[in-house]
This record gives structure tokens, sequence and C-alpha cells, in this order.
């Protein structure tokens, strides 16, 4: 990788943390047929609240997704990767873009660890990635399999009048579905049992923690 990318990967990892992100697709609203329904500013306190933890459950989601994707691209030497995770990196953004404007909308604010969840997703990226490409791969379709299971999960547990939220997480879930897919299609190793339950463990204690902190 030559410095001019290193710069720019390093730019993108910092505003990923700070929480200065582009993004290049609009945020999904809801349907037209769903504008007389209650908006954001109609829902309860204890509504608010727990969309709000569950959007910051998914911005930092979206963080480790950009520190894995910056090391599988770093550990690669495939061209053809590099690009691939650099695709699935840009609509990566656009999610972390959507949910932190969600965040400011609902008066909340992101996890006070994301430098923690940066730098653990970076390591855990570049140890995959020296494992060979179809063990990348095979990462990268796994991880994106239980996000898709883990927005499925939120989309049943917002609240019915939180729209916004709901269309976000529902066009996050698709473009996960579309990395994994791309991943196992482009050659990805089917991963060990207990490592698909290390990372669900793993998961599992990101996400609790970042509901409150």
């Amino acid at each position: 990788m030559t410095l001019d990318e290193l710069i720019t990967e390093f730019d993108r990892g910092l505003r990923s943390i700070v929480g200065v992100s582009r993004m290049n697709r609009p945020i999904p609203t809801p349907e037209p047929l769903d504008t007389a329904a209650p908006a954001a500013a109609e829902l309860t306190l204890p509504e608010r609240a727990h969309s709000a933890a569950l959007m910051r459950v998914n911005h930092v989601g979206e963080i480790c997704a950009q520190a894995l994707y910056q090391a599988q691209k770093l550990a690669t030497r495939s061209p053809a990767l590099k690009e691939a995770f650099e695709h699935a990196a840009s609509e990566e953004e656009d999610h972390l873009a959507w949910t932190a404007a969600r965040l400011r909308e609902l008066d909340s604010r992101p996890s006070l660890l994301n430098p923690l969840w940066y730098t653990g997703a970076l390591a855990i990226g570049f140890a995959a990635g020296c494992l060979g490409d179809k063990a990348s791969l095979g990462f990268m379709a796994e991880t994106e399999r239980q996000v898709e299971r883990h927005l499925e999960g939120h989309l049943t547990t917002l609240p019915d009048a939180d729209l916004q939220s709901r269309a976000i997480v529902a066009q996050m879930r698709d473009d996960e579905r579309s990395h994994g897919q791309s991943a196992t299609e482009a050659g990805g190793a089917e991963l060990p049992a207990p490592v698909k339950a290390l990372m669900r463990a793993a998961s599992k204690v990101m996400t609790q923690t970042a509901y409150y902190v």
C-alpha cells in the first residue's frame, strides 16, 4: 500500500472515531404511505431512549466495520479484493453517517468507547487478513451474516412509531446481506463453528456495552 493510501485510510479511521463521516447516498426515509404516522418527536421518553440506544449500538457496529475493512485491505495483496473491501467500506461509511445523524435527531450521543471498538476491530481484521484471502472473505461473510441477523432483531424491537430509525436499519440490513453474499461468491471459506461462536460472544459483549456506554 502506498503512502497516499495509508494517509487516506488514516484519515478515514480518524473521521470514523470522531464522527465526521461522509455519505454517498441520502439518509433512507420512510415510505410516503407512512408519513401520517407519529414522528420521532412524538415518541415517549422511554421509546426515544430505546431507539437512541439501538442506534448507538448500530453506530458502533459501523465503526467496527470501517476498521475491519481497512485492516483487510492492508492485509491482502489482491487488487480485486482491495476493490471489493473498498466498495463495502464505502457503503458502510454511509451507514456510519446515517446512524450518527439519527443519534443527533434523538438528542443522544455515540458510544464513549469508540476508540476502543475501532482499535479492537482493526486488530481482528488484520489478523483475519493475514490468514489468507479465503479466510478473510469467510470472516467478512460471517460477520455480515451476524450483523444482518442483529439488524433483523432491531427491526422487531424498535418502536413502531420510529419510522425514521426503522427505514435506516432496513436499508443497512439489505446492504449487509449483499456484502455477505458477495464475500461468499468471491470464494470466502466457511469458518469453523467455534470461531463463529466466539464472534457471536464478542458481538454480544459489544452490543450490550454500547447500548448504555
